[in-house]
């Protein structure tokens, strides 16, 4: 559906060749809307896809094989000059078929809403465990100070400035192998000559 045609729009150009009964367009993700307007575009509603419903299935036969790659407009001055009708008779189409889609989509949405929940909730509350267990250390830490005060320095530690005692560990480094430069440099330029 191209932009700035809506449901009463896309009714008044083709309730020309027949009665129309039903009209439902399927609007864009709001992802997309959301992107589209972050970048600079219109902010307004757009539509990806449309079912229409005509009185007679006659007239709804001849516009989907007369409109299908025609333009929407002649007029040169139309926004939708350069748009061009894609329009498709669904054979044995039920207009319960598209309700049954719409709400199996809303119950995917739904259930995927409340698994997000629950996962979300799941999180918090490890979270807070964690938070939880934190202050039981620090709380085990403060006790420890304080008795390191009460009964004086413990040897093998250290103070630091925050006051906390901690252990000093010597890390041994390993030398990198160095090897014989000039038997591997002569070796190469041996081989090149």
């Amino acid at each position: 559906v191209p932009p700035r045609m809506g449901p009463a729009k896309v009714k008044t150009l083709l309730s020309d060749f027949g009665i129309i009964t039903r009209v439902y367009l399927v609007e864009e993700d709001k992802t997309v809307r959301k992107k589209r307007r972050k970048a600079g575009g219109s902010g307004g509603k757009r539509y990806t896809e449309g079912w229409i419903e005509f009185e007679s299935k006659k007239v709804a036969k001849s516009v989907g094989q007369t409109l299908n790659m025609s333009r929407i407009s002649n007029l040169k001055g139309n926004i939708h000059y350069d748009d061009m009708w894609n329009v498709k008779y669904l054979k044995g189409f039920k207009w319960s078929h598209l309700t049954e889609k719409v709400a199996y989509e809303r119950r995917v949405r739904e259930q995927k809403l409340r698994v997000e929940m629950m996962e979300v909730r799941r999180e918090n509350a490890s979270y807070i465990a964690q938070v939880e267990a934190g202050k039981k250390l620090d709380y085990i830490d403060e006790r420890m100070r304080k008795k390191q005060k009460t009964e004086g320095g413990v040897g093998g530690r250290v103070e630091n400035d925050g006051g906390m005692a901690k252990k000093k560990r010597k890390i041994r480094q390993k030398k990198p192998f160095e090897g014989d430069k000039t038997s591997t440099k002569s070796a190469i330029l041996g081989s090149l000559v």
